[in-house]
């Protein structure tokens, strides 16, 4: 699929059916939510039963990748080359409305399609190993030991180009009903973020290590979301 297009194609597998108001298939928008995350889930069936399973994934244009023990259920099954969904949330705000029913929370989220392949080629392996690094830690791997064969061999890349994809975003204030607005309850909403903490340094870290100065875009008391994004941005541009 040609990243020029600036749109996903619109298909019965991606439209957004319910507040499909709140939908969008462009390519900024999913990649934007794709950006600002580290975990995803993915989902496929094996012989009928439903899995989804919480990974660590990254993006490098319109392909999705993620990685895992060789070992595993989910990798030795999509590697074959499974139909397979990745989707990404952001909860963004608790939303207090008059009324139960009104109740909501204003978050971000992502939906993409595709087919999962394995990574055979050993340089693209190699390659994709070291961008699971570099894509959170931009110009990490550089600093690192090589990898060793064991370690690739220990390990399985799974690639997925997105076929389709679908973001849906609800960011407003309290959707009460009219005639709700003059009850004497309170209503609002309250903001949620992922905030960084202090670095805690390893305590067998040898004599007069510093961090690096690429670990500058988490700085404490940040978001996330946008240290992330700022990740992907290096690494692209890298």
């Amino acid at each position: 699929m040609s990243t020029e297009t600036a749109a996903y194609p619109v298909t019965p597998r991606n439209r957004v059916k319910r507040m499909h108001e709140r939908g969008s298939y462009d390519r900024e928008s999913v990649h934007a939510i794709l950006d600002a995350a580290m975990l995803c889930h993915v989902a496929y069936v094996i012989d009928g039963q439903p899995y989804a399973t919480p990974t660590l994934f990254w993006r490098r244009g319109d392909t999705l990748y993620w990685h895992g023990s060789s070992a595993s259920r989910m990798l030795r099954h999509l590697k074959a080359g499974t139909p397979a969904c990745l989707t990404v949330a952001h909860l963004d705000g608790l939303v207090l409305a008059r009324s139960g029913f009104n109740h909501s929370a204003n978050y971000r989220s992502a939906m993409c399609f595709g087919t999962a392949r394995l990574v055979e080629d050993p340089a693209e392996k190699i390659e994709a190993m070291r961008d699971v690094v570099d894509r959170f830690y931009p110009g990490r791997s550089a600093l690192l030991r090589p990898l060793t064969p064991q370690e690739a061999k220990a390990t399985t890349i799974i690639a997925m180009p997105i076929d389709e994809a679908a973001a849906k975003v609800r960011a407003k204030g309290v959707g009460d009903d009219e005639a709700d607005f003059a009850l004497p309850i309170w209503a609002g909403v309250i903001p949620v973020t992922t905030v960084l903490g202090p670095a805690e340094t390893c305590h067998r870290l040898v004599a007069g290590v510093e961090k690096p100065e690429t670990l500058a875009i988490f700085p404490e008391g940040g978001r996330l979301d946008a240290a992330l994004r700022t990740g992907q941005q290096l690494y692209e541009n890298a």
